[in-house]
């Protein structure tokens, strides 16, 4: 009962922000492709359900790369002002609820990281590609990018193993009070997070 629940919730909400918002949607596609040009959307492969590749959508936050600077690291240099802006309130994620709709990604769940990380996860931390990437989850309330990719880890996986629609609407709140205040929106020293190297073992350490 509760899969198909979370579906006709995910459908829903997804579908009446898209509508509610697309004036904001239109005017922020307009200050993008103003202030950074085309395209206004960044597509990127990330792993969904079971690992499945799937094009996330977002709106654009970074200038494109100058000759001669690593794409992968140079990201907090190339954060815009407007795309600070966008990330803080969240609006850089609207075109992510077409992800939604679509169902390669659900309003919560773990947050769809890098292909690359797949190789890279232990096999307790692999555990949270067994429900839906989200638009927002439990890492997000508890800590967002402020806190280690260990911990977020393993709230990813907690959440697995405790999702209920209950839990799902708490995440919802959460993330709505979080948004407002502005909490976690990057790591200290980062535009979002390091990029996640492996886990090392006790014997590593």
């Amino acid at each position: 009962m509760y899969p198909c629940i979370k579906r006709l919730l995910d459908s829903a909400v997804s579908l009446g922000v898209l509508i509610a918002l697309l004036p904001v949607f239109v005017i922020v596609s307009i200050c993008i492709r103003v202030t950074m040009g085309s395209p206004v959307c960044f597509r990127q492969l990330r792993p969904g359900l079971h690992g499945r590749p799937f094009n996330l959508i977002k709106f654009r936050t970074m200038r494109a790369p100058a000759p001669g600077e690593d794409p992968a690291a140079t990201d907090a240099v190339r954060l815009t002002r407007l795309g600070s802006f966008l990330r803080a309130c969240s609006l850089d994620e609207l075109p992510t609820l077409l992800n939604v709709l679509s169902g390669s990604m659900s309003i919560v769940g773990p947050r769809p990281l890098l292909m690359q990380y797949l190789g890279r996860y232990s096999p307790e931390q692999s555990r949270r590609h067994e429900v839906r990437p989200g638009v927002t989850g439990w890492a997000q309330v508890n800590g967002r990018n402020a806190i280690s990719w260990e911990e977020k880890f393993k709230l990813d996986v907690w959440y697995v193993d405790n999702c209920s629609l209950r839990l799902d609407l708490k995440i919802i709140w959460m993330t709505a009070v979080a948004v407002v205040k502005r909490e976690g929106i990057s790591h200290a020293g980062e535009a979002t997070m390091p990029e996640f190297m492996g886990t090392k073992s006790p014997e590593q350490q």
